[in-house]
């Protein structure tokens, strides 16, 4: 076996470490492996392969799985940790814990675009092949759309909608209607529900940029909603590690809150993450996301969009005069106007994200808070 041949092999073997480490499920091809030798350095093959039993590690448990002295440890991790790789944070007991990361949701494809990317041939390359990874998947679930999709609907909620709270013609709140059947559970505290209490809760914020708009700002297909990228907040730890790797920026609470404000005056939605998707953990990152870029949006989808929510439009037939704008602004297509032109909604794609009713002139829309609910919604099926 040639010495190149070998190196193929362990780049493989690399891969299926990392396609089993969470997020988005992978398959091992060509353009996985090309993404790879971009991202770990032949020299850091084994090191990678030393996380295929355990993919979060002490030091000490790295020095037993690898063999190598603290000092090369270190270096391998800095380096890998800067390449979105890596995440290496201290756990609440202040152990420095190595977590391998995997290549999609969340991983080094958000890490990578959340930094401010130069428009390089490097980087136009990986922002290819991240194309071509996604056009690849999707043809995946497309020619087996029978056996997939009902496997797939079936997954967790990958992220929780935090409704928009305003009416933007007004100035006037959002109305909130609370489902007299719905009771808080008595051991469990329900996640925050508005993002301006959100923002407050926590006291390291970082902002990056849109992982989602600046990959397709490099793809050559800008968003056509917003102006805006740097809309990706991540919280505490997650926060260190991203303003740490140069992925995002420390900001204040102020900043965060004027950004949120930008981003609903252009209709984006609040979608929080929880760690290993358990909303009842305390939130790890915020987006804000379009309908044209998103992958979790039905313009771009190409896995079912699987979301929380404990919110659901209301529309009042008394105070719609049909003027559209809940179906123009709707970001699932849950919104639509009936056969005498008043807005309709479909439970079944209402995530509940408030911006219809933030821009609604009549104020004829209002929330209703109940249990929650998860939404998913399969991609189109696409003829042959």
């Amino acid at each position: 076996m040639s010495a190149e041949t070998n190196i193929d092999e362990k780049y493989k073997q690399a891969g299926h470490v990392i396609s089993t480490t969470g997020g988005t499920p992978l398959p091992v091809n060509d353009t996985l492996l090309k993404l790879l030798r971009y991202f770990i350095m032949e020299d850091e093959l084994d090191f990678i392969m030393a996380f295929r039993d355990k993919t979060s590690q002490t030091l000490e448990q790295l020095k037993d799985s690898t063999a190598l002295p603290e000092s090369e440890i270190l270096t391998k991790v800095r380096d890998l940790a800067a390449r979105g790789v890596i995440f290496n944070q201290p756990n609440r007991q202040g152990v420095m814990v190595y977590k391998l990361l995997p290549l999609l949701n969340v991983g080094t494809f958000e890490y990578t675009f959340m930094g401010k990317v130069e428009d390089s041939r490097r980087n136009r390359e990986i922002s290819t092949l991240f194309d071509q990874l996604f056009d690849e998947l999707s043809r995946m679930v497309q020619d087996n759309y029978d056996s997939l999709i009902p496997e797939l609907m079936q997954m967790p909620p990958v992220d929780r909608t935090v409704p928009v709270m305003e009416n933007k013609p007004s100035g006037d709140p959002v109305k909130i209607i609370v489902d007299e059947t719905f009771e808080k559970p008595v051991d469990r505290i329900l996640p925050t529900q508005e993002v301006n209490e959100l923002i407050e809760k926590f006291d390291e914020i970082a902002v990056g940029h849109c992982f989602c708009r600046h990959h397709k700002d490099l793809s050559g297909h800008p968003c056509k909603q917003t102006d805006l990228r740097e809309t990706c907040f991540t919280f505490g730890k997650s926060a260190r590690y991203t303003s740490s790797q140069g992925f995002a920026r420390m900001i204040s609470k102020e900043e965060a809150l004027e950004i949120i404000r930008q981003c609903e005056a252009d209709g984006l939605v609040h979608k929080a993450f929880h760690p290993n998707f358990d909303i009842h953990k305390d939130e790890t990152s915020l987006c804000n996301c379009c309908r044209c870029c998103c992958a979790e949006s039905v313009e771009n989808m190409f896995l079912p969009i699987a979301n929380a929510t404990n919110f659901l439009a209301v529309i009042d037939p008394d105070l719609c005069t049909g003027c559209g704008t809940c179906v123009e602004k709707c970001h699932t297509g849950a919104a639509y106007l009936d056969k005498d032109g008043l807005a309709k909604r479909d439970p079944k794609l209402c995530i509940g994200c408030g911006v219809c009713a933030a821009f609604c002139p009549e104020e004829a829309i209002s929330l209703k808070k109940g249990d929650t609910r998860i939404v998913r919604i399969p991609p189109q099926r696409r003829s042959a």
